[in-house]
């Protein structure tokens, strides 16, 4: 019953106009780093570790605003979902990089865009999926009724959805040397076997080695993406990845992708879902979140 009135709730978000949704989510965001929620004490944490040269009162500003934009993420993201692809196009201001991308999807073979957990993810997929043939991973949430919304809407826009596992990979892999197009959010806790220790803004952390095995069994090319939040819309960027990426050696790769998503990080750092414990397994067994001082 919970989790039903739950997406009962998301879905009468996708009614607001996208200024209001937004509207209400800053306040909902005020309201969480008033009351110092969960997603405050880790963002604080993660802000901490990664920016050690900032004064308390800069990290505070930073958390804020970090709360801010969280709320207008989950306001506007029901709205994202429910609508068109012409719906979807009206609200694109601007694409920086254009050009890398349309030389991207004209190569052999097809392109990995590498897209953080940063402004507003889901945009970048549905906007691109019209575009390009599309194959993702794909693992539902929890509550069925809201994996069967996000998964009708990222197919009616044309992607393809393939499972979290070894089957899925090798899906990737074959539709890259078609020449198809994939997305993959490179900065979460990789599973058993799935990642190497690697440092992300100065701090180590496991890291998905998925994204150099892509690249090196299908050799395809591959770019950063993400769709920053703006008044009235997003703005897509898509960039170079480092060389360092393409490397055999999971190291050298590994530590290029986490260095490529502080690029992203860094073009607007309250836009990064900095509320994530991405520092909860340390090699040193320090227990990163126990407590905020």
């Amino acid at each position: 019953m919970k989790n039903s009135i739950l997406v009962l709730l998301l879905r009468s978000f996708a009614f607001l106009p996208l200024s209001l949704s937004r509207a209400l989510g800053r306040s909902v965001g005020r309201i969480i780093y008033a009351c110092k929620l969960t997603p405050v004490h880790i963002a604080r944490i993660n802000l901490r570790l990664c920016y050690p040269q900032l004064s308390e009162t800069a990290i505070e500003e930073l958390c804020k605003q970090r709360m801010l934009q969280l709320g207008q993420a989950f306001f506007e993201t029901p709205r994202v979902w429910s609508s068109s692809t012409a719906w979807l196009k009206t609200k694109i201001l601007s694409v920086e990089g254009m050009d890398l991308l349309q030389q991207s999807l004209a190569d052999d073979p097809g392109t990995l865009l590498i897209i953080p957990h940063h402004g507003n993810w889901e945009v970048i997929g549905l906007w691109l999926s019209p575009q390009t043939k599309m194959t993702s991973l794909y693992e539902p949430p929890k509550i069925a009724p809201l994996g069967d919304w996000i998964k009708s809407s990222r197919e009616k826009s044309g992607a393809k959805l393939v499972p979290t596992d070894v089957r899925g990979v090798a899906g990737l892999v074959k539709a890259l040397k078609r020449g198809e197009t994939t997305a993959i959010l490179p900065d979460q806790q990789p599973g058993p076997n799935s990642g190497i220790v690697a440092p992300f803004m100065g701090v180590p952390v496991p890291t998905m080695t998925l994204v150099t095995n892509l690249l090196n069994r299908s050799g395809s090319r591959a770019l950063l993406a993400t769709a920053l939040r703006e008044p009235g819309g997003w703005r897509l960027h898509f960039l170079p990845v480092s060389q360092g990426l393409y490397s055999e050696d999971q190291f050298t790769a590994v530590s290029a992708l986490n260095d490529d998503v502080a690029k992203i990080v860094a073009l607007a750092p309250e836009q990064y879902q900095w509320e994530y414990k991405r520092f909860r397994v340390q090699p040193d067994g320090r227990k990163i979140y126990a407590k905020d001082p």
